[in-house]
């Protein structure tokens, strides 16, 4: 293997205009640890494996575009957040956000590892009743369920839903009170709290669709106290995606605690629960630096702490909902490349495109967020220099970049497997037909055997759907 000095390259071919992080030195075989599953290695040939299983043998028995998981890796994110928040919050609880990705598989995952359930529509209460999910376990989120929705909920013994808006509340308490039963709530509320990220994944500041403002929230609580038809838990809070730091927490656990304190001092009620929501980040190049658990729990107690004790109040039962940190990084995206073309930038730089046999309809982060990832040549080593490179889709469109910079090797060359770390949050969850491309498949690997968790589509599934 052969180091190259990235700075030089970097000059050479972005005119020192590109991303900080591609300055780095790098040797195009390296794998980042924080990047990838923790079984993903490479052989003596340089072929990544993941589980004891080489990608070559995967693309062969199921084709390329797929999503590789890691399924050892999956279950001891889930055990890690568990223990993590057990030990900080004996009597809360960890619910894996399943927007994140989640299918029968994963459920059954999630509920075999001691982990709650978070969904937010119709399907995902489908999929997590068809994996036989306790109904208990399960907490039910979104802005606009419906009342099909709501009434599946409480015929599936959800144990918590999360009200984001009066009219849902009133629409439950109908629900309710037709079926004689007394779901547990919660209420949303958004503290004016943005996180540092993407405007469309920041969830907590006043203009925006989730939940009601904290004054709004509290009227909402006493309105559910006064009713006394649905059993209020307390309030939930959500402040963004991507975070890095607990302390992005501090100043929405204060507004939202002190809510929490208003309702019971001046109801007389307690209410036994707070939830602190998720969005906790993950590393998708060597520029992120995510906390671990066990860092991130010990933060949030802290905070939780130093509020509760400032009002004189007993700390609740606290709930978190982290899916990206457990999903994320358990899955790359494999690929086989089909054109290498080169395109002069002038002043002598120059990038490669390399198109793969995917894109943005299974990857659609990097064009609707601006989302980075890396990718690393996964069916062989080289010894060659490396080029500037980007990851392009077969879609016809010009943003259709799955991977924006990125080193690879200079001889990579059509019938390469390429892989994406980082890909198992949302990729799958928001992939499309675009274009009528079939999703990829998910599938996962453990202990030297990989199984298809979810078909991928063909042609013949678009068609069934187009009845003429």
């Amino acid at each position: 293997m052969r180091v190259h000095e990235a700075g030089a390259l970097h000059e050479e071919y972005t005119g020192g205009h590109g991303p900080a992080w591609l300055r780095m030195p790098v040797d195009v075989n390296d794998l980042i640890p924080q990047l990838w599953a923790r079984t993903v290695n490479r052989d003596d040939a340089g072929v990544l494996t993941v589980g004891g299983v080489d990608v070559n043998k995967l693309a062969a028995e199921f084709g390329t575009a797929a999503y590789v998981v890691d399924e050892a890796d999956f279950r001891s994110r889930l055990r890690d957040f568990r223990g993590s928040f057990s030990a900080n919050f004996p009597d809360g609880a960890v619910y894996y956000a399943g927007k994140s990705f989640l299918c029968k598989a994963v459920a059954r995952w999630v509920a075999e590892e001691g982990v709650n359930l978070d969904i937010c529509t119709g399907g995902e209460l489908a999929t997590a009743v068809a994996a036989g999910f306790p109904g208990e376990r399960l907490a039910f989120h979104g802005n606009n369920k419906s009342e099909a929705e709501l009434a599946a909920a409480l015929d599936a013994g959800v144990g918590t839903i999360v009200l984001d808006s009066r009219i849902e509340v009133e629409r439950l308490t109908r629900l309710a009170k037709q079926r004689g039963v007394r779901p547990g709530v919660m209420v949303r509320t958004k503290v004016g709290v943005e996180a540092h990220t993407h405007e469309y994944i920041a969830t907590a500041h006043e203009d925006q669709k989730f939940g009601l403002s904290l004054e709004a929230a509290v009227k909402a609580a006493k309105h559910i106290l006064a009713a006394d038809v649905l059993h209020l838990k307390g309030l939930h809070s959500h402040i963004g995606s991507q975070i890095f730091e607990t302390t992005a927490f501090e100043v929405a656990a204060r507004r939202v605690i002190g809510a929490h304190e208003q309702i019971q001092r001046e109801t007389g009620k307690t209410l036994p629960e707070l939830g602190l929501g998720g969005g906790f980040g993950i590393a998708y190049t060597t520029q992120d630096d995510p906390q671990s658990p066990r860092q991130l729990a010990d933060g949030l107690r802290k905070i939780v702490d130093h509020e509760c004790d400032n009002l004189g109040i007993d700390i609740p039962s606290i709930t978190v909902e982290p899916g990206r940190a457990i999903s994320g990084p358990t899955t790359f995206t494999l690929y086989e490349v089909g054109t290498v073309k080169s395109v002069d930038l002038g002043a002598g730089r120059v990038r490669s495109y390399v198109s793969v046999d995917g894109g943005m309809s299974d990857n659609i982060r990097t064009a609707m967020y601006g989302a980075t990832y890396s990718v690393t040549l996964a069916s062989r080593l080289s010894d060659a220099p490396p080029i500037l490179g980007r990851v392009v889709g077969k879609h016809c469109e010009a943003g259709d970049i799955i991977v924006r910079d990125e080193f690879l090797p200079g001889d990579i060359k059509p019938g390469d497997l390429i892989a994406v770390p980082g890909t198992g949050a949302y990729c799958r969850s928001m992939a499309s037909n675009y274009n009528h491309v079939p999703r990829p498949p998910v599938v996962a690997v453990a202990d030297g055997t990989a199984r298809l968790i979810v078909r991928g589509e063909s042609v013949d599934d678009l068609l069934n759907l187009d009845v003429g």
